[in-house]
């Protein structure tokens, strides 16, 4: 007699930024059944072998927590991919054919890391989403359906904000109060503190020479935080600046979208907005309320794989039983709880390039 062989999960969600990647498999009730979160490397071009091999090990590690074969394709039914990177129309077509050639599901959909906040974040399916974490990226749905979107490229696509901006900033500004071109600022001590430095002009050069790699400078974005709510001038203009643009682009949206007259919900997520600093976030709210002044700011917390998750059941018509299980289950704890148990280390996957 064949043994039975388990039905394969109905849902594979991803949500896949630059520092993480978050993985779950869940079946169609909305029951979660395996939750995994692995280290991303940091972005490569999208669509290639290096960008979708931390996919892979993302999905190699929840199928290992779920019992499953990885190289046993597909592993389930329907894949939702909320992906950092996938901004233009040229990255969709290029991630979608990679993530064809894997086959992990039987049917890929793909999406930008901002959809997941925002349906993490509300139980409407239309609003904004804004996520603010090593760069800086904006989506709205309105209530029929249509999107607007920016290019989140960065600054050639007139971006700023995020890890990256605010950890080069911070440096720009400590490097001109050393030599003083620029004006006084508590960053000058504590930029170089972070990187167990004394002078500015030292970590200037360990970044020019490779002894330090640039992809730390986002980690100076929690001293910007810390040292503008002690009262410096100069991190308090950046955080103000941060700020500001997050409301732009909510707000921006919303006016393209003609929802200033409703009550949209306006999610924020990623690290920028763990800050937990209340001046940030009024600042925020108020000009986001200046142009929609029913909007509703939520700070998603939530892990952003969530809005993949409800993502998916929508297109698999999950009713409202199935949309509650997930959201009471999916959470930062259970992504994490087995960060112990050792991931499939090699995934059934093309090797990178």
């Amino acid at each position: 007699m064949t043994p039975a062989v388990s039905r394969r999960p109905a849902l594979l969600g991803v949500d896949g930024g630059g520092s993480k990647t978050d993985a779950v498999l869940l079946g169609r009730d909305g029951r979660v059944l395996a939750a995994r979160r692995v280290a991303s490397g940091g972005y490569h071009e999208t669509g290639d072998d290096a960008f979708l091999d931390q996919i892979a090990t993302a999905v190699a590690a929840v199928c290992a927590e779920a019992g499953r074969d990885p190289g046993r394709l597909p592993v389930a039914d329907l894949g939702v991919f909320c992906l950092a990177g996938a901004d233009l129309p040229v990255d969709d077509r290029r991630i979608l054919r990679g993530l064809r050639r894997r086959g992990w599901t039987s049917e890929p959909v793909l999406r930008n890391d901002t959809f997941a906040v925002l349906r993490a974040g509300t139980d409407r399916s239309w609003g904004v989403g804004v996520v603010c974490g090593t760069g800086t990226n904006c989506t709205g749905v309105a209530p029929d359906g249509r999107i607007f979107r920016f290019p989140a490229v960065g600054g050639i696509s007139g971006d700023w904000g995020g890890g990256w901006d605010l950890g080069e900033a911070a440096l720009w500004h400590a490097i001109r109060a050393q030599d003083g071109r620029g004006e006084a600022t508590t960053l000058r001590q504590a930029v170089p503190a972070h990187f167990g430095m004394r002078r500015p002009s030292q970590v200037m050069e360990a970044l020019y020479l490779r002894r330090l790699p640039e992809e730390r400078l986002p980690g100076l974005a929690p001293i910007v935080f810390e040292e503008a709510h002690a009262g410096d001038d100069v991190a308090r203009a950046l955080v103000e600046r941060q700020a500001d643009e997050i409301a732009t682009m909510a707000s921006v949206a919303i006016r393209r979208l003609r929802m200033t007259g409703l009550d949209p919900h306006v999610v924020l997520g990623g690290g920028i907005f763990r800050n937990g600093w209340e001046p940030f976030f009024r600042r925020i709210e108020d000009g986001i309320r200046a142009t929609a002044p029913a909007a509703r700011v939520v700070r998603l917390t939530a892990p952003p794989v969530l809005g993949a998750a409800m993502l998916g059941l929508d297109v698999l018509g999950g009713g409202r039983a199935a949309h509650t299980r997930a959201r009471a289950a999916l959470t930062h704890d259970r992504l994490t709880a087995d960060t112990a148990r050792r991931p499939a280390s090699t995934p059934a996957t093309t090797p990178a390039r």
